[in-house]
């Protein structure tokens, strides 16, 4: 990882635009996020496509996985694509289940369903395995899958005011009960997402504040209610939307939601992370947002070793400045921003890491790789490095281009990372 940030920052994930993170620890130690993904330029949450991972062991760095699944994968959706929206994932039996909204036909509110994709590893392999028979309709979204200490996996979906759930099959992809009315919650809105702690199941969940939605939460003595509603334990944010995931690592529990700070706008969002409190009778204190310093590292930062990274003609030399009218400039007698040979070692997955300096506010680039268009990468000025991670080639035949999107902003360097897949 090439940040080593040593002191937290909200947004914690800021090259790309996520949403909505489901926030999972995994028996190798690390927590992963799974968010859903606004694509840029905006236009709508229809535009919402392309679900990453991210994961970490020290709370501040965080590695781009990759891309796990989009909608072009979904062989039964909407023939128009888009509408990938909040996911979750679950581990049972040495598998990995993640599941995601997508309506089946252009009249998507009517026809949303919950989708199912399995793999052996956390974070990349995941096969489309169809929807899950019985859930889904209008308005029903954002699965939330919950396994309790028995072993037993609860499903629950929400939206349009009403909050469902049942329990699943152990094959985590059928419903072994019919999906119920959750009782007692106030002004349930979407956004459905349960834990347990000392024995008291908990219930959050976002609200209908016109314009701010706030988060809210209800316990309860069983998975499936009724549930006993509580209070507000999140204000709102910086944009008209709240939706995020309560969890426990290393001892400290954390609150992963999203706001719009760097982009100002409500449909470009970015997760962001604080510390979650209890009281002594097990209430949720309300979650204090912090822009900087809000947590501690969990461990020590990974080491950045430019000698362990790949086939960048030039790195650390040529530097490139973007400029607002589309102007590249280059100190070194060189080409454009086209770095060719790129060594793609074995093929498969690899993080492109990119050094910038910028005054803009929120300065972009765009990237494609082997003449694939893989993002625009956000450069804020609050940062110095963006990374995506992308598929490469076999052998050193990989190009990666760079083109001005936004904003000036002077490339000073580009790194590669393989993953050992």
């Amino acid at each position: 990882m090439i940040l080593m940030r040593t002191v937290s920052q909200n947004p914690v994930i800021t090259s790309i635009f996520t949403a909505d993170p489901s926030a999972h620890v995994w028996d190798d130690g690390r927590i992963y996020i799974y968010a859903s993904h606004d694509m840029d330029p905006a236009r709508g949450c229809d535009l919402m496509d392309r679900y990453h991972v991210f994961s970490s062991e020290d709370m501040l760095n965080w590695t781009d996985e990759g891309e796990i699944l989009r909608s072009d994968d979904v062989s039964w959706g909407r023939p128009e694509g888009g509408f990938m929206w909040a996911p979750d994932c679950a581990y049972k039996n040495g598998v990995y289940y993640f599941y995601y909204p997508h309506p089946s036909g252009t009249n998507w509110n009517d026809t949303w369903k919950i989708g199912a994709a399995t793999s052996k590893s956390p974070a990349k392999d995941f096969v489309e395995q169809g929807y899950i028979d019985g859930l889904g309709g209008f308005a029903m979204i954002d699965p939330c899958v919950f396994i309790d200490d028995d072993g037993k996996a609860y499903i629950y979906t929400g939206g349009g005011n009403r909050c469902q759930g049942c329990e699943l099959n152990d094959d985590m992809i059928s419903l072994k009960t019919q999906p119920a009315d959750m009782e007692g919650l106030a002004d349930f809105h979407e956004a459905t997402w349960v834990f347990k702690r000392n024995g008291i199941y908990y219930l959050t969940y976002s609200d209908n504040l016109p314009g701010r939605n706030r988060m809210r939460y209800a316990i309860s003595e069983n998975p499936l209610g009724p549930w006993t509603y509580k209070g507000i334990f999140l204000e709102p944010t910086s944009c008209d939307t709240s939706h995020g995931s309560v969890v426990e690592y290393k001892g400290q529990w954390y609150l992963f939601y999203h706001n719009c700070d760097i982009s100002g706008a409500g449909n470009l969002r970015s997760v962001c992370i604080d510390y979650l409190y209890f009281n002594g009778d097990g209430t949720i204190k309300t979650v204090v947002q912090t822009k900087k310093g809000g947590i501690k590292s969990t461990g020590n930062p990974p080491v950045f070793d430019m000698r362990k990274y790949h086939g960048i003609t030039g790195a650390y030399g040529n530097k490139i400045t973007f400029h607002k009218d589309g102007a590249i400039s280059l100190p070194l007698e060189d080409s454009v921003c086209n770095y060719p040979n790129v060594d793609g070692g074995n093929g498969g997955r690899a993080t492109i890491y990119i050094n910038y300096e910028t005054d803009e506010k929120l300065a972009k680039v765009h990237l494609t790789v082997n003449d694939t268009d893989c993002s625009l990468l956000n450069m804020p000025d609050t940062e110095n490095c963006a990374y995506i991670t992308v598929n490469l080639h076999k052998g050193t035949d990989n190009i990666i281009n760079l083109t001005n999107a936004k904003g000036n902003v002077k490339i000073n360097y580009i790194a590669v990372d393989l993953f050992n897949d």
